[in-house]
Order: structure tokens, then C-alpha cells, then sequence
């Protein structure tokens, strides 16, 4: 079982429950929230997307409506197989 990493006063609404799904996933040992910020596009649900590779895992984008916040995943899973296990737990 992975770890959530709650360091933060604030979350994309909805965020920290997928999270805590996410992180009961074997493969995965790390999650941590990271930086909140406001965005031109608007997004009507939470969203979580994968963006770059970094060392170790991935860093990936959670939004809603107007905030997006970065999420960083260690995991040694591929890109493709990370976002299949996304989609299994989303809210």
C-alpha cells in the first residue's frame, strides 16, 4: 500500500478521497499534492491526467473548474498502465 502525502492546508475539491484509492494500489508507494494555481481553461469535474515522466514516477495535473493543482506519483508502473489504474478508482 502506497502513501498519501498531506502536507498542504488546501486541495482541489475531491482530490485527496481519489487519492487515498489511488494510493491502496500496490504499485504505487508515493503521492504528494504539490502547487495550487488558477487556470484560463475550465474544467466541469475533477480531472486527473498524467503530464511528464520525472525520476521515479510521474507528475500529473488534478483540475476543477478554474484550479489545477500537480500531483506527483513514485511508481514504477508505465504511463499507460498508471492511467488505466486512474480510471479503475475515479470518483
Amino acid at each position: 500500500m502506497g502513501r498519501l502525502v498531506i502536507t498542504h492546508s488546501t486541495y482541489v475539491e475531491g482530490l485527496i478521497p481519489w487519492l487515498k484509492v489511488l494510493a491502496k494500489d500496490p504499485e504505487i508507494q508515493t503521492i504528494t499534492p504539490g502547487v495550487i494555481s488558477r487556470v484560463r481553461g475550465h474544467s466541469s469535474g475533477l480531472q486527473l491526467r498524467v503530464s511528464i515522466p520525472v525520476t521515479g514516477g510521474f507528475k500529473m495535473l488534478a483540475r476543477k473548474g478554474t484550479t489545477a493543482q500537480e500531483v506527483f506519483v513514485v511508481t514504477q508502473l508505465a504511463k499507460d498502465e498508471l492511467l488505466r489504474r486512474i480510471k479503475t478508482c475515479s470518483p
